[in-house]
C-alpha cells in the first residue's frame, strides 16, 4: 500500500487528484503502478487504477488479471469497478472510503476480495491537502 500512496503523492505534485494505485502478482512482483491523470491527459477515465490494470494486462500480454492484487488510496467509483471486476482481479485493497462516487462494495462485494482502511490516514491525508488548496486557490479577495 506504500507505494499506492507514494503514487497518490506523484498525482498530488501534479496538481491531480491525489490517487494511486498498483497491482501486484500473488508472488508479489509489482506489475504496475500509476496515478490520476485525468487533468493532464482531458480524460475522465485515467484514473489510476484504470491505468494500472491497462498497464498490467500489456505488461502480462492478457487481460485476465486473476492472482492479482489491486491496492489503491481511494475507494473506486462505479467505472474501476467495473473494470477490476471484468480483468478478474483477484483482491482489493483500498485506503479510505468515497462516500460521493465509491462504489466497491456494492459492486465487487461477493466477487473478489475486498480489504479497506488500509493506509487510511496517509490517504485522507492527501485528499484532505488537495481539496484543501483548491479551496484556497478559489478564494478571491476582492478591494473596493
Amino acid at each position: 500500500m506504500k507505494s499506492a500512496i507514494n503514487e497518490a503523492e506523484k498525482a498530488l505534485e501534479a496538481d491531480e487528484v491525489p490517487v494511486g494505485a498498483i497491482i501486484v502478482k500473488k508472488t508479489g512482483e509489482t506489475l504496475s503502478s500509476s496515478f490520476n491523470t485525468v487533468e493532464k491527459d482531458k480524460s475522465s477515465i485515467m484514473h489510476a487504477e484504470i491505468k494500472a490494470i491497462m498497464d498490467a494486462q500489456k505488461k502480462l500480454k492478457n487481460w485476465r488479471l486473476e492472482g492479482c492484487t489491486l491496492y489503491v488510496t481511494l475507494e473506486p467509483c462505479i467505472m474501476c469497478c467495473g473494470a477490476i471486476v471484468l480483468s478478474r482481479i483477484t483482491r482489493l485493497v483500498y485506503g479510505t472510503k468515497d462516500y460521493k462516487g465509491g462504489m466497491a462494495l456494492p459492486i465487487i462485494n461477493g466477487r473478489i476480495e475486498v480489504v479497506s482502511g488500509v493506509m487510511k490516514k496517509e490517504s485522507e491525508i492527501l485528499l484532505k491537502t488537495f481539496f484543501q488548496s483548491k479551496r484556497n486557490k478559489s478564494r478571491v479577495s476582492i478591494k473596493i
